[in-house]
């Protein structure tokens, strides 16, 4: 397999990083469906002090380093029951799928951790100008068996021309959708229309950035089942904190199920 731009600039990082992990749960099922890594500073700090310190010249490494960081860390913390760990990866970063992604496949391989277990989200909030490639990785990553997110829908640019571009197997709604959903109709009356649009095309839809019962409620009852946030449990580094309002029972019924996903 030949080797790609990134792979051979020889860059270093410069700064050190952790990972912390938030779960995303099925509340038609009162389970924990995944967990999220989250980059943290080496002591603590904010995804954007981390991030502050990406720069064109290391952009690649930094993707790089935190695909591994997180699956060798949760590969050691994930129970043995299929729940997912879900990475963020900046397309940017990637210059040939099928070259960027060793370093990931051996670290799972290293963990035990099978492919159909990860999934990979990303979101961009600038517009992108090169579509056939970000469509070549998701692509690229469906092969590999992998699952494909595009995170922050409804914000930015990220909106119905880029679902209707990409297609991946997942959409996680922005929280500033989410946010007071319960007493905000003109916010109901838009998610639903982004499930019905979402269950047409085979998508699964997750909502993040869930902070009380009656958003998580509502969510749900449009159809929502995957959901995370505050109100369920707060990110942790180094370790999976047990999710709270799930007691393994569904939190009350839900609509029609949206099983690109499993």
């Amino acid at each position: 397999m030949a080797g790609c731009q990134g792979c051979r600039n020889g860059t270093e990082l410069g700064f050190d990083f952790t990972m912390a992990f938030q779960p995303i749960v099925d509340l038609s099922r009162g389970t924990v469906w995944g967990y999220e890594a989250l980059v943290r500073g080496a002591s603590g700090e904010g995804a954007g002090h981390v991030l502050s310190r990406v720069t064109e010249d290391n952009r690649y490494v930094f993707d790089q380093a935190c695909r591994v960081k997180a699956i060798e860390m949760a590969g050691g913390l994930l129970p043995d029951d299929g729940c997912r760990l879900s990475i963020n990866f900046m397309p940017g970063a990637v210059y040939e799928p099928k070259a960027c992604i060793r370093a990931s496949l051996a670290a799972a391989e290293r963990v035990g951790l099978e492919r159909s277990r990860l999934m990979f989200e990303f979101t961009e909030n600038e517009r992108i100008s090169d579509v056939s490639h970000i469509q070549t990785i998701l692509r690229e990553y469906r092969k590999i068996g992998f699952t494909t997110a595009l995170d922050d829908f409804g914000a930015g640019y990220a909106g119905l021309n880029l679902l209707a571009r990409f297609q991946p197997d997942l959409i996680k709604i922005d929280m500033e959708l989410v946010r007071d959903i319960a007493t905000v109709p003109a916010k109901q009356i838009i998610v639903a229309g982004i499930v019905a649009v979402a269950q047409a095309l085979s998508i699964t839809v997750l909502a993040e950035g869930i902070e009380t019962e009656s958003e998580a409620k509502v969510l749900l009852a449009a159809g929502i089942r995957l959901q995370q946030g505050y109100y369920f449990a707060r990110p942790e580094i180094g370790r999976l904190p047990a999710p709270a309002h799930l007691r393994g029972q569904p939190l009350l019924e839900t609509g029609p199920t949206l099983s690109r996903v499993a």
